[in-house]
Formats: C-alpha cells, sequence, structure tokens
C-alpha cells in the first residue's frame, strides 16, 4: 500500500506534469503581459495621431504590419453561442474528418505560422535593433513590414516545414504555445459578466463532451478527436498528382497543435493539455491584469486603501487558483484513470477567488460591467 502511495504521488511530480504546468503558466502569463503592452502600444499611437491632427501626417495611412489585424473584443451574445459554435465543429471533425482533415490542417499550419510568427517577434526585434533601423519595407499590395517582421515571419514559416517534414511532438508543442499566446494577446474580455457567461459555458461544453458524449455517441467525442493524427499534406498531395510511391510517402501523420504534450522521463506516457485549457482562463487573467493597472493608474483616493487585502492584486490570485484548479484536475485524472475536463476544475477555482476578492474589496460592481468603458470617455473628454 505505502509503495503505491509513493508511486502515485511521485506521478504527480513526473517531468511531463511539471513541465505542463509551468509551461501553461508562463504562457499565461507572458501572453497577458504582451496584451498590456499592445494596450500601452495602442494608447501611444492614439496620443501620437492625436497631437500630429492639422498636421503633416504621411506615415499614418501606411501602418500595415503583419500582426495589424487588431483586437477581438468578445461580447455576451458572442461568449453565449462561442460553446454551442465549438460544439459544432467538434461534431463535423467526428463525422467527416476524413473529408476535412487536410483542409484543417493547412488553415492550422497557416495560423500557427502567424501565431509563432508573433511569438518569436520580440526577440527578432532585439536582435535587429543594432543593425538595422526600424523603417519599413513594401511589398506592394501586401503591405509594409519591418526587418524584425520579415526575420519572425521566416524563422516561423521555416518550423513550420520542419514540423510537416517530421511531425516531431516538440516542433508542434512550439506551435500550439504561439496560438496561446496569440489569443490570449488578440482577444479580450470586456467585463466579469462576459467573462462569467463565457467560461461558464465552456465548462458546461467541456464536461458533457468529455463525461457525457459517450453515451450519445458510442465514442469519448473529446478525446477522439483532439488525439486523432490527420494525414500529411505532403502526402496528399503525392498520391493526388501520382508523383510515385518514393515522393512524398515517407512524411509521418500529423497530430494538430490544438493541444500540448510532454512526454514523462521514462517516455511511457504522455501528459496531454488542450489549448483551451490554458487560452480561457488565460483570457479571464489577462482581464485582471488590465483591471489592475487601470486601477492601479485610477486610484488617486488614500481612503479607498483599507487593509492588506488592498495590496493583493487580482491577477495573482487568479494566477494562483490557476495552479490550485490545474493541480485539482491532474490529481483526479490519476484517480479515476482517466481523461478529466480540466475547466471543470480550471473554471471554479479562478472565478470564484476572483468574485470573492472583487465583492471584498468593492470592485465587484465596476468589474462586472466594462470597467474600462468609462476610462476611455473621460480620457477623450479631457483630450477634447
Amino acid at each position: 500500500m505505502a509503495e503505491q502511495t509513493y508511486s502515485w504521488a511521485y506521478s504527480l511530480v513526473d517531468s511531463s506534469q511539471v513541465s505542463t504546468f509551468l509551461i501553461s503558466i508562463l504562457l499565461i502569463v507572458y501572453g497577458s503581459f504582451r496584451s498590456l503592452n499592445m494596450d500601452f502600444e495602442n494608447q501611444d499611437k492614439e496620443k501620437d495621431s492625436s497631437s500630429s491632427q492639422g498636421g503633416f501626417s504621411g506615415n499614418s495611412t501606411n501602418n500595415n504590419s503583419l500582426f495589424s489585424a487588431g483586437i477581438q473584443t468578445i461580447d455576451s451574445t458572442q461568449a453565449l453561442f462561442l460553446p454551442i459554435g465549438a460544439s459544432v465543429s467538434l461534431l463535423v471533425m467526428f463525422f467527416f474528418f476524413d473529408s476535412v482533415q487536410v483542409v484543417f490542417t493547412i488553415c492550422t499550419a497557416v495560423l500557427a505560422t502567424i501565431a509563432f510568427a508573433f511569438l518569436l517577434l520580440p526577440m527578432c526585434q532585439y536582435l535587429t535593433r543594432p543593425c538595422s533601423p526600424q523603417n519599413k519595407i513594401s511589398f506592394g499590395c501586401c503591405g509594409r513590414f519591418t526587418l524584425a517582421e520579415l526575420l519572425s515571419f521566416s524563422l516561423s514559416l521555416m518550423l513550420v516545414l520542419i514540423w510537416v517534414l517530421t511531425g516531431h511532438w516538440l516542433l508542434m508543442d512550439a506551435l500550439a504555445m504561439g496560438l496561446c499566446v496569440a489569443m490570449i494577446a488578440f482577444v479580450r474580455l470586456p467585463s466579469l459578466k462576459v467573462s462569467c457567461l463565457l467560461l461558464s459555458g465552456l465548462l458546461i461544453y467541456d464536461v458533457f463532451w468529455v463525461f457525457f458524449s459517450a453515451y450519445i455517441f458510442n465514442s469519448n467525442v473529446m478525446v477522439k478527436v483532439a488525439t486523432q493524427p490527420a494525414d500529411n499534406p505532403l502526402d496528399v498531395l503525392s498520391r493526388k498528382l501520382h508523383l510515385g510511391p518514393n515522393v512524398g510517402r515517407d512524411v509521418p501523420r500529423l497530430s494538430l497543435p490544438g493541444k500540448l504534450v510532454f512526454p514523462s522521463s521514462t517516455g511511457s506516457h504522455f501528459s496531454m493539455l488542450g489549448i483551451g485549457d490554458i487560452v480561457m482562463p488565460g483570457l479571464l487573467l489577462c482581464f485582471v491584469l488590465r483591471y489592475d493597472n487601470y486601477k492601479k493608474q485610477a486610484t488617486t483616493d488614500p481612503a479607498n486603501i483599507s487593509g492588506r487585502m488592498q495590496k493583493v492584486s487580482y491577477f495573482h490570485c487568479t494566477l494562483i487558483g490557476y495552479f490550485v484548479g490545474l493541480l485539482t484536475a491532474t490529481v483526479a485524472s490519476r484517480i479515476h484513470r482517466a481523461a478529466q475536463p480540466a475547466l471543470l476544475y480550471l473554471v471554479p477555482f479562478t472565478l470564484l477567488p476572483l468574485l470573492t476578492m472583487a465583492y471584498l474589496k468593492g470592485d465587484l460592481r465596476r468589474m462586472w460591467s466594462e470597467p474600462f468603458h468609462a476610462k476611455a470617455s473621460s480620457s477623450r473628454f479631457l483630450e477634447v
């Protein structure tokens, strides 16, 4: 009995579990701060554009960038219907995977290329700063890009091509990390109300498709879709063009970067965590980090600061809740020896401490409905 307890406890600190914990938390923290930094950059650009109104601003109309798609904000309607859309996509992948796998693989590779280029961009900016000015190179109708953007995109494209040729799990993890950071950085939750709607709906979605889909479809839909490899596009292209048995036929099938996988130290098993279990709580952490920064800039009345509770940031509280929720999900998977819906544990352990802390600090009503809207309107009024 003691040996079984020891082996069970040792499995929790296995290299695959430790890697999953560390990488997921680092991705959330890094993505949240990238998001906050993007807000600062946008504010600086707005100040520059407002100060240059009425004068010459020839560069303002030609500011295309590799990552200028814009920030997407989720509203209440989108938060309610996103789990339904995700369920439809899951069913399409479950029933028609053989028909759509090549298209889905190509689309995933394109998105992963752009996302990983965004992940590499700060490093490339640091490398190119001493040897090149930040002037943009024109590519005609494609836009204007800096040398750092071109370098990051080239490195990302090379990594995706190597992943297609080798199918190595480490390259798949790298692409999944890029997708996580990009989604956390470019998607915004405007309020705590939208956050609760989105995460509660996704919790129900995750629980249903992991625990109850087998009773309806005679198979665990979530696990099957997440673990099913796709045909390599090079192999499919070789067969379609009849290029011969030795051309493009030795490439492996691809495990798509919709998850993070890490091998154990013995190589006997892999630890797996879906990127949705990183991105969706990560959006909440990004929201509270932005609110912490907003409150730090807006708080000027010392009477509002009372005791130690005011010194604890919402970001740290929610991040600790995410860690505890991920640990609980890992323990539950070990106890039941089956896949667990991670959001079943992550959502309560992140939302409940946040709601409790916001209530105790008197910020719940302000956080519940678009807390940043008043700041934006007041700042515009002052500028006028």
